[in-house]
């Protein structure tokens, strides 16, 4: 397998988690990273066991002819700027989630991406997770019939004990609760759902938070709950993010369908005779915020494997620019208190 040279922009928590992977896996050669810091380079190969050039400016950066993978890792109103940045450069895209922190921005990475025909993935990792995955092929496969209600629900408490806290709490820079952090948990219940019941009509959301004063310092409501109308008429959903949780972390997972259902590691099927109650599935569970526990490994590897075939990843832009369309919906209804139909959020 070819080794594709990666260039990582901005150095911190899950930068250090993206980096780690990529001198874990074939595929990937990490050769320089963008900072405002001075890093030092020895102290870098110390720790990572690989040599990297270290960039204080991005258009030294981007001429760089080894780096073919720009891997953005910074705050989320950067990344807009330097995706588009990036396809112009010719280089393939990882973008951390959200890719944006307005609709507007995420168009312009989308058309970007399409001019200059560049590979993408977006680090919506919680499709590679083993539950998602075996979730999916359930439904794919009909086990549990029609699916008529989703549910995937995020509770982290994401509070001055987490890292991104400081700049989080900004409304210019992390947006909302759902886009900052439950993204994932809706990016879920439409991947596994949307493949059979097709796309979401309209959506309405509520807004509220946590009194307690840690959370205080937030411009924008920490929890919110959307409701999902599908286009096909008859399927609905729900996702819960709250990321002022005081709780250990959740990922709640509930697929409702018209013979069955799967919620979280349990199975039942009417289609299966001889089934006389839940079935445990031997999967790992979204049951971590710590990006050290991300499944970065299964999702860049689809990507390298991706790139050597020439085909798209399904984390590939065109497909995160759906969820953060209902993301835009459900943070306009949460703002104006009425329903939004998708329609208003086009490319």
């Amino acid at each position: 397998m070819k080794e594709h040279a990666v260039g990582i922009v901005g150095l911190g928590w899950v930068a250090g988690a993206h980096l780690k992977t990529f001198t874990e896996i074939p595929g990937f050669r990490p050769v320089a990273v963008l900072s405002r810091r001075n890093l030092d380079p020895a102290s870098l190969k110390a720790q990572y066991g690989v040599d990297l050039k270290v960039y204080n400016e991005y258009e030294k950066f981007l001429a760089d002819p080894d780096i073919e993978i720009v891997d953005i890792c910074t705050p989320h109103p950067l990344h807009a700027a330097q995706a588009v940045m990036a396809a112009e450069a010719k280089k393939h895209l990882i973008i951390e989630k959200p890719m944006a922190i307005t609709f507007d921005d995420c168009r312009r990475m989308v058309q970007a991406v399409r001019k200059n025909k560049v590979k993408t993935s977006v680090c919506f990792e919680c499709r590679f997770v083993s539950v998602t995955k075996a979730t999916k092929a359930l439904v794919d496969q009909g086990h549990i019939g029609e699916i008529y209600y989703s549910e995937c629900d995020y509770f982290h408490g994401i509070g001055p004990w987490y890292g991104q806290f400081a700049w989080n709490v900004k409304k210019d820079w992390g947006g909302s609760s759902l886009l900052t952090a439950g993204i994932h948990s809706l990016d879920t219940l439409l991947y596994i759902t949307c493949g059979q019941v097709g796309p979401v009509e309209e959506v309405f959301s509520y807004p509220t938070t946590n009194p307690h004063e840690v959370y205080k310092p937030y411009e924008y409501p920490t929890t919110s709950v959307t409701l999902l109308k599908f286009k096909n008429g008859k399927t609905l959903g729900k996702c819960a993010s709250v990321t002022d949780a005081m709780q250990p972390y959740v990922f709640n997972m509930n697929f409702v369908g018209s013979h069955g259902a799967v919620k979280n590691d349990l199975f039942y099927s009417k289609k299966i005779p001889g089934l006389r109650g839940w079935t445990r599935m031997d999967v790992q569970l979204v049951d971590s915020g710590d990006v050290a526990h991300h499944p970065y490994k299964e999702q860049f590897s689809d990507f390298v494997e991706c790139m050597e075939k020439g085909t798209e990843t399904a984390s590939n832009i065109e497909n995160a620019f759906e969820t953060h369309r209902v993301v835009f919906a459900a943070d306009k209804s949460a703002a104006t208190g009425k329903p939004v139909r998708l329609s208003e959020f086009t490319l």
